[in-house]
């Protein structure tokens, strides 16, 4: 459904040689985030709720590197914030790519066109294009007009000069089914080679709080969405095929926050993507010294609603391992759009959510003052 033959064989090598070395907690997506500042601010967005000096920040070539082998994993998505602002992230991508990664670019095109001198088409590199729906649906998810039709020119430019380009669309509780498949089935004619689809995750700090999906409401939109494309199968999706299932509502997987760690310019954040509750400065510490079992589903009242791709498509891809028939059973026949949706997990013992943003942000803009005083204070000593 989307995801070329030879990268699914190696990331499906990664994972049974992880299961025959019995490690029960390992990579599969690092999700490296370079700097946090955007040139855009999406009314559903929780990632650039900070003060400028934080914003300002930028995770250094060497560091990004060093994340990369530190970790392992087989795939590097480079987020933000808008990575395409970061002086250095063509090197950085082509860092990453010499270390025989899959690499993709997440943005927003804005600034593609202009980049696109500092990359180089290759097998193992994409750009993941945010396009959330149409040009209304999108403009709309960005607060600002124009940005719908100069992402399509950047996506056409790209296509011309050789790159591979997908689309990163994220849903909300005001997403129509019918307009939804109405713009997958306009991507072909972008020439996209495929999408990745997903409901928004509830960021605390997002400044549209009404608008996020619980978790019935996104099976009903996605079972929705997929029988207006024969079950999923008219389109080509750069996931896997049991997490599109799991949209549906026909798997109920308990989330896996440790295979997309992200590596930001503070640190290893805790315990995921999506939700920041600190920082650990080494991966190894994150993997060590996280209580897993305090967060997911079930766990955790700020993860009850979450179905995202970056918690769930881990687990959906670790089922697809152990259980390759179920796998294939959608990949050939579709999603199920009808009947009960699979028991879902209680909620009934998660703990009651943390809230702890202003703390965070105070600790680590101190952590930025101290070590902007640091050689002020070596020069003094000398």
């Amino acid at each position: 459904m989307g995801i070329p033959v030879i990268e699914g064989a190696r990331i499906g090598a990664y994972i049974v040689k992880q299961h025959l070395l019995g490690r029960k907690r390992y990579p599969l997506v690092l999700m490296l985030e370079p700097l946090y500042r955007c040139n855009l601010a999406c009314a559903g967005c929780g990632k650039i709720d900070y003060p400028d000096k934080i914003l300002n920040q930028r995770l250094p070539y060497e560091d990004c590197m060093a994340a990369i082998d530190e970790c392992g994993a087989p795939v590097v998505v480079i987020a933000g914030g808008e990575p395409l602002l970061h002086k250095d992230i063509g090197r950085i991508v082509r860092g990453a790519i010499a270390r025989k990664k899959y690499v993709t670019l997440c943005t927003n095109a804005l600034l593609l066109e202009k980049k696109m001198g500092e990359f180089e088409p290759h097998r193992a590199f994409n750009f993941s294009v945010h396009l959330d729906g149409d040009r209304e649906m999108h403009d709309k998810s960005v607060c600002q007009t124009g940005v719908y039709d100069r992402a399509v020119a950047a996506i056409k430019a790209a296509r011309q000069k050789g790159f591979k380009v997908t689309i990163n669309c994220t849903l909300f509780n005001d997403a129509d089914p019918a307009r939804v498949a109405g713009f997958l089935d306009e991507l072909k004619e972008l020439g996209v080679d495929s999408a990745t689809i997903s409901p928004g995750y509830a960021y605390e700090r997002a400044p549209d709080q009404d608008h996020f999906l619980n978790r019935n409401k996104t099976k009903e939109l996605f079972r929705a969405i997929f029988r207006r494309g024969n079950k999923g199968r008219k389109w080509a999706f750069f996931q896997s095929s049991l997490y599109l299932d799991f949209l549906a509502g026909n798997q109920a997987y308990r989330c896996t926050p440790w295979g997309n760690p992200l590596r930001t310019v503070f640190g290893w954040q805790r315990p995921c993507y999506l939700l920041n509750e600190g920082y650990a400065k080494s991966y190894k510490e994150l993997m060590e010294t996280t209580d897993w079992d305090s967060y997911g589903v079930g766990n955790y009242e700020k993860c009850a609603d979450c179905m995202v791709h970056s918690g769930f498509e881990p687990s959906a891809v670790a089922h697809a391992v152990k259980n390759p028939f179920a796998a294939l059973k959608v990949a050939l026949f579709g999603v199920n759009t009808e009947g009960p949706f699979a028991p879902d997990i209680p909620l009934d013992k998660q703990r009651p959510a943390e809230f702890a943003y202003a703390e965070q942000v105070e600790r680590q803009l101190n952590e930025l003052v101290e070590a902007e005083k640091a050689p002020e204070t070596a020069t003094a000593a000398e």
